[in-house]
């Protein structure tokens, strides 16, 4: 099952549905009926179906569809062919996430023929890697549409480990809008490529606070680092050296601790971009700067008495406290009322690598996780 869904290069800049046809048509194979919830075009979709009495107190089983990009990495096989060596299984999306779909897929026959006493529901999604698009619509009809469940669980790589916390994530673009001159006469003009600069230091020195911050509270964290971060990652800008810019474009990520809100932030930069447009405009009323919201993924937070974390713990055996840095859709779920957890097979570490691999060992716990929560839904 892992080699069939690692064949499908889901790419976010591509269509999911080659998979989830697949998908579909092998629950249906199986007597599962299954959901989707498409995209505004119809040219990807979330599935979801409902495996045993649609009664209170059944497990999701989440995870998402779609990959990274492997063009450019120096991978030593083919990313979309599943390869073996030793342990280890090669090929985009082993890690994240297509080893627990497969888990979950391949186990789907013996959960229809198990005789549970309450559910499990399966939940794919698409667009989970470029800013977690897809889930929410997927999630609020499957809140409207099932008796509630006891608990959501995440299969994002966690070595197995439960995970009661990750930070949020805010993605943003940025447009400065200048005015070009020679820069022989750069008072003339407005850089933007310049202005670019101060909003991006301000990033940084924001970061820099939230460090220092953290260093003097002197508790532990289970975060790393333990404070919010705010990083550009990608800009572009300007035309010659001796040209004040006339564009410049940079990308914002903002990855907030559960304890604090990304609007926060948000609102703190806006504040700063528009003192520098202030004095942009000045010189030129035409420039500006535009800060467009492309992705604000919810932080999932430690739930006080949480189901999720009580069961996933006692089908792990796991009573240690993990937390991490990187977004799931776990929070979308609990925003939606639904008690969540993060706990899959694989190592992210090996997450959005070249030559990404899952090895069988962690198929295997993955596996012998799930067929513990069968056993659990038949009582």
């Amino acid at each position: 099952m892992l080699g069939k869904l690692v064949g499908f290069p889901t790419v976010s800049s591509q269509s999911n549905l080659p998979l989830i046809d697949f998908a579909a048509d092998y629950l249906a194979s199986h007597g599962i009926v299954s959901h989707r919830v498409p995209n505004a075009d119809g040219g990807k979709s979330n599935l979801w179906a409902t495996i045993g009495p649609d009664v209170p107190g059944g497990v999701v089983l989440s995870g998402h569809t779609d990959v990274v990009p492997a063009e450019g990495q120096p991978w030593t096989s083919d990313p979309f062919t599943l390869t073996a060596r030793g342990d280890r299984l090669y090929g985009r999306g082993t890690t994240d996430m297509k080893g627990f779909l497969a888990i979950t897929l391949a186990l789907a026959p013996e959960m229809a023929a198990a005789g549970l006493q309450r559910p499990i529901h399966l939940a794919l999604s698409y667009d989970e890697e470029v800013g977690c698009l897809g889930a929410p619509s997927m999630i609020r009809e499957m809140r409207e549409t099932i008796a509630p469940p006891q608990a959501v669980i995440v299969g994002e790589p966690t070595k197995m480990q439960v995970v009661t916390g990750h930070k949020g994530v805010m993605g943003l673009e940025v447009h400065v809008r200048g005015k070009p001159v020679h820069s022989s006469v750069v008072h003339e003009g407005v850089s933007a490529i310049m202005v670019a600069a101060r909003l991006i230091t301000w990033l940084s020195e924001r970061m820099e606070t939230n460090r220092l911050a953290a260093g003097n509270a002197g508790g532990d964290s289970l975060f790393v680092p333990p404070y919010t971060t705010l990083h550009s990652g990608r800009i572009e800008g300007g035309t010659a050296h001796n040209i004040t810019a006339k564009d410049c474009r940079f990308t914002v990520d903002i990855r907030t601790l559960p304890s604090e809100r990304s609007g926060d932030y948000l609102a703190e930069f806006q504040a700063f971009a528009a003192s520098l447009e202030s004095e942009m405009q000045r010189v030129d009323p035409a420039s500006g700067i535009d800060i467009v919201r492309r992705s604000d993924t919810p932080a999932c937070r430690r739930e006080v008495q949480g189901e999720a974390e009580a069961l996933a713990r006692a089908l792990t055996g796991d009573n240690a406290e993990h937390a991490v840095a990187y977004g799931t859709e776990a929070g979308q779920f609990q925003d939606e009322a639904f008690s969540t957890v993060v706990c899959g097979p694989g190592d992210m570490e090996q997450g959005h690598a070249p030559d990404e691999f899952i090895t069988r060992e962690q198929l295997a716990a993955g596996e012998a996780f799930q067929r513990r929560l069968i056993e659990r839904l038949k009582n």
